[in-house]
């Protein structure tokens, strides 16, 4: 996929489903879960039970997501996810020989990066867009938006402390798309195996973004002044 169509998804979609489950029966309920109530990025991460199986799972039962996986820290993580059939590929760090195994690929590449010098080496080095991690360590929605100004021209996917309940003041500050764990899939939810429970988050999740007009809108209200 190329970085154009990844990012038209991301504009599109703008929430992002990160499942981090301890067994595949787990992993499979959930992402059912979150496609049921509408999200159509789903991010699996690589520390998950069984992620090469579980990812080449959805992406046969999910035919109308965009299956990706999470956490990839090394090359061949990276080499086994796409093997799998792995659509896109979210890194906590930022390693440029990851960046430029993932455009031999062709897979798009989000790596992680935190500070205003780390986002921009890591858009320069080739990522897709920049994951912006653990975003709420440094401010949340607030951080985004005074990026803006002189880093604006960089889709920023933050991730670490959104939740349901912020996800729109996220958009509203600039981000491209957001990245949702637990908030998302509750512990205790996902404990009890409600997956109903999780599918209502996502469908009220959904409901509260806007569209991918008022999404550009609202990123060119975001820009100080």
């Amino acid at each position: 996929m190329e970085r154009d169509s990844f990012l038209a998804l991301l504009r599109q979609h703008q929430a992002i489903a990160v499942i981090r489950a301890d067994d595949i029966n787990s992993g499979l309920h959930q992402a059912q879960a979150a496609a049921a109530g509408g999200i159509r990025l789903i991010e699996i991460t690589w520390n998950s039970a069984q992620p090469e199986q579980l990812i080449n799972t959805l992406r046969q039962q999910l035919t109308h997501c965009t299956v990706g996986i999470g956490t990839a820290l090394s090359i061949a993580d990276l080499k086994y996810a796409a093997a799998a059939g792995a659509q896109f590929c979210f890194c906590p760090h930022t390693d440029v020989r990851l960046i430029e195994t993932a455009h031999a690929l062709q897979v798009p590449i989000v790596p992680g990066a935190l500070t205003p010098n780390e986002i921009l080496a890591a858009w320069q080095a080739g990522a897709s867009a920049v994951k912006v991690f653990p975003v709420n360590a440094v401010g949340g929605a607030s951080y985004i938006r005074s990026l803006q100004g002189p880093l604006g021209h960089i889709p920023l996917v933050p991730t670490g402390g959104v939740t349901v309940k912020n996800v729109v003041d996220m958009v509203r500050a600039g981000a491209i798309a957001v990245g949702l764990s637990t908030s998302l899939f509750p512990k205790a939810l996902v404990a009890d195996r409600n997956w109903a429970a999780i599918e209502a988050l996502a469908t009220g999740l959904v409901e509260q973004l806007p569209t991918t007009d008022q999404a550009i809108a609202l990123k060119a209200i975001a820009v100080p002044s």
